[in-house]
């Protein structure tokens, strides 16, 4: 999951960008790495630019080039769609599968303090990159440090513990890296 947005037990999962066709289709920019989180029978949580909240079920969702496009009940024409543009879609924390040790949703780790050898506080994890062999954290050090940010990968030589709780990320740095 590539959110970063919390609110209380809600994940941000996407954002409606816009209408699609006249039947009250939306096109959705999705946070979620998987469609599976818009599920038809789902009961997703929008809320839109003035911070009104509403409940939609889902009928369907399509991958769609780089967005997907979302039906939801109730929402049946090109203008209801469009007054649904901006808003913000959030589904339960419940709601998401249960992960294997030592997994971790993004949203869970953007924002943990990075600390390196010695307990050196690196800075907070602001980002994390997808690539091919594996995620990048994107660690924004602090004022003062040799270097703005730090680009460390995710694997299991450079990753000592995490501990979400605590909000706290251990690492050991690569050769070279800084």
């Amino acid at each position: 999951m590539k959110s970063s947005n919390k609110r209380g037990d809600r994940i941000q999962i996407g954002k409606i960008v816009a209408a699609h066709g006249i039947r009250g289709v939306v096109k959705v920019f999705s946070y979620a790495a998987s469609v599976q989180c818009y599920s038809a029978e789902e009961t997703l949580g929008l809320i839109d630019p003035d911070g009104a909240e509403k409940r939609y079920k889902v009928l369907w969702a399509k991958p769609h080039n780089n967005s997907l496009r979302l039906a939801l009940e109730g929402v049946v024409t090109r203008d209801d769609a469009e007054a649904l543009v901006g808003s913000t879609l959030w589904i339960s924390r419940a709601s998401l599968p249960a992960l294997d040790e030592d997994t971790y949703y993004w949203v869970d780790l953007i924002g943990l303090a990075v600390h390196g050898p010695d307990d050196e506080y690196l800075g907070r994890i602001t980002e994390i990159i997808e690539t091919g062999a594996n995620d990048v954290y994107v660690v924004r050090t602090p004022e003062g440090y040799p270097v703005e940010e730090i680009l460390l990968p995710a694997i299991a030589s450079v990753v000592i513990a995490v501990d979400i709780p605590a909000g706290r990320m251990s690492v050991v740095l690569p050769e070279g890296l800084i």
